[in-house]
């Protein structure tokens, strides 16, 4: 391989690595305009022109016809035609599609290539050239200022495809503020350009005055010229030809030409776009370290969000298992039917004898009370729990949900989800079966605890239900937050508990599987918080993964312009 055929296979494989790498960054969705712009914009330079271009550096030329409303760029085609080839008229905007202009077989090869490809295939309008055009293509391209933003779009992707731009505009529209924005894009990608200032007043003094004004405007925004004697091409008002609808042939005479001298001769083609490509890829480094720090921003801007997310659920968890440990406020009157069942009052008079005696009447304390009021006391704790989590989970996502709608780069996402200022939908559900899950595993606990020695009798007298419950009220201190009757029937049910418990365990192994029990619920609440969390992150890219493709970036178009 030749060295030049190796630096085009190497620039056509940094710009496949570009493009997808653009494609990539396109897909995160960037939630800054100016970001996403810049972004979409690489993506089109580089799979538009630097590629295809860099692939086939023989492929036709494609020449954009670009400018404001109104500028007669359709009268220009019309008049480099020889034909009314573009409508015209006073409805604005008048060019709604790109009207390809070009020999057919040339004109495949634009749609083929990749040149067009990310133009849809509907908006464009083919017309086809004489064969003597073959080698260049024209394209009249919707206003660069137009009122519908699909026009405005499909002229900015056209102008990342082009090898030479052909900017149209008016004795009154030149220093517009949006053309002069198009025109930096133009500069900055130092792509070939002719400018055609079109109804220049019949006074050759105000003629002279525009003139003037519109070089120093470009000098001072540092465009260079498209060469020499064509950095203008001046028509008057009223230079038009009615027979083609469109300008004087005569009047755009000197870029006629040198669409001519294209069209002729292959050196003049291949010099200007070797110039386009060396242009481009001069350009592609500074767009490319832009997307980058558009990327590595957002990085950092995503680790804020991330941070308030976690610390409201965090603190959101936290105060769940605090309010837990300080007790779950069960209805008075399950406490009292567990009071009940337990006979508390036998038991509670038994203790003043000494716990080895009240591990011995155990059995005998349950004899006639009736049947252990498991699934109430286990639903009404579950609502207990869920009330708390709810509450919980819902004020951790109200905080994230306002803290994240007061930053500009966040607010949008709040915006479009309602859902986000309370608890999931799902977290609910979730919930209940969790602590469906939980008490199962108490069950199971009892049972192995219940196979030690004396304690097989104590737990099958009782069931292994009812002990599994007695577990759970241990978990939680139940005489916080109550007052009067109330505080007297949770005192003593987290009394007798604990002495039951004991009976039938011994202390250490009692403070274990209470101890375990706490625990469990605690992790499990804390990994229901952490999904409830990750809605937040779900609606923001890795920092990390943010971060890797901007180096990525950069280490592909390191050397490039070599």
């Amino acid at each position: 391989m030749t060295q030049p055929d190796a630096r085009a296979a190497d620039l056509v494989g940094r710009g496949r690595r570009l493009g997808e790498l653009a494609e990539r960054r396109l897909a995160l969705e960037p939630r800054d305009a100016a970001a996403r712009e810049r972004a979409r914009r690489l993506r089109d330079h580089v799979e538009g022109f630097v590629r295809p271009r860099a692939a086939d550096i023989e492929a036709p030329l494609l020449v954009l016809l670009l400018g404001p409303t109104g500028a007669g760029k359709s009268s220009l085609l019309n008049a480099l035609a020889g034909a009314e080839v573009s409508r015209t008229g006073a409805l604005r905007p008048t060019t709604r599609d790109a009207i390809l202009y070009a020999d057919e077989d040339d004109a495949r090869r634009f749609l083929a290539d990749g040149r067009l490809r990310l133009v849809p295939r509907e908006r464009v309008v083919p017309v086809a050239a004489p064969h003597e055009a073959a080698g260049v293509g024209i394209v009249d391209a919707p206003d660069v200022d137009s009122v519908e933003r699909d026009n405005r779009l499909l002229a900015d992707v056209l102008l990342e495809a082009a090898d030479l731009c052909v900017f149209v505009t008016t004795a009154t529209r030149y220093a517009d503020l949006v053309p002069w924005e198009v025109l930096r894009r133009v500069r900055e990608r130092a792509l070939p350009f002719v400018i055609v200032l079109n109804r220049l007043p019949p006074n050759a003094r105000d003629r002279d005055i525009v003139l003037t004004d519109a070089r120093r405007l470009l000098s001072e925004a540092g465009a260079g010229l498209a060469g020499g004697e064509l950095d203008f091409v001046a028509v008057d008002e009223g230079a038009i030809d009615p027979g083609v609808h469109g300008l004087s042939r005569e009047a755009i005479r000197s870029l006629r030409d040198r669409i001519d001298r294209l069209v002729r001769e292959k050196d003049e083609r291949r010099a200007l776009v070797a110039a386009a490509l060396a242009g481009a890829v001069r350009g592609l480094a500074p767009l490319v370290h832009n997307v980058a720090d558009d990327l590595e921003h957002e990085a950092i801007d995503d680790e804020a969000l991330r941070r308030i997310a976690e610390l409201h659920f965090t603190e959101g968890s936290a105060g769940l298992a605090e309010t837990l440990r300080n007790g779950v406020l069960l209805r008075a009157e399950v406490l009292r039917r567990w009071h009940d069942f337990v006979g508390a009052d036998q038991i509670t008079r038994l203790v003043s004898s000494g716990l080895d005696r009240l591990r011995g009447l155990v059995l005998s304390a349950f004899r006639g009370t009736p049947e252990a009021p498991v699934s109430v006391v286990e639903d009404d704790m579950a609502s207990a729990v869920e009330a708390l989590a709810l509450r919980y989970a819902s004020e951790a996502a109200r905080r994230t949900a306002a803290a994240w709608s007061e930053r500009p780069d966040a607010a949008g996402i709040v915006d479009l989800d309602a859902t986000l200022w309370s608890a999931s939908p799902a977290f609910a559900p979730a919930l209940r079966e969790e602590i469906r899950e939980w008490m199962h595993t108490i069950v199971e606990d009892v049972r192995t605890a219940g196979g030690r020695k004396r304690a097989v009798a104590r737990v099958a007298a009782l069931g292994v239900n009812a002990v599994g419950v007695a577990v759970m009220l241990g978990v939680f201190a139940h005489t916080a937050g109550l007052t009067g009757t109330e505080l007297g029937v949770a005192a003593g049910t987290a009394f007798l508990n604990q002495k039951l418990l004991e009976a039938i365990f011994g202390e250490r192994a009692m403070e274990e599987l209470i101890g375990h029990a706490r625990t469990r619920l605690e992790e499990r609440l804390a990994a229901l918080f952490a999904r409830e969390r990750a809605r937040f992150d779900a609606l923001v890219p890795q920092p990390s993964g943010l971060r890797e493709l901007a180096a990525q970036l950069r280490a592909t178009v390191e050397g490039l312009a070599a």
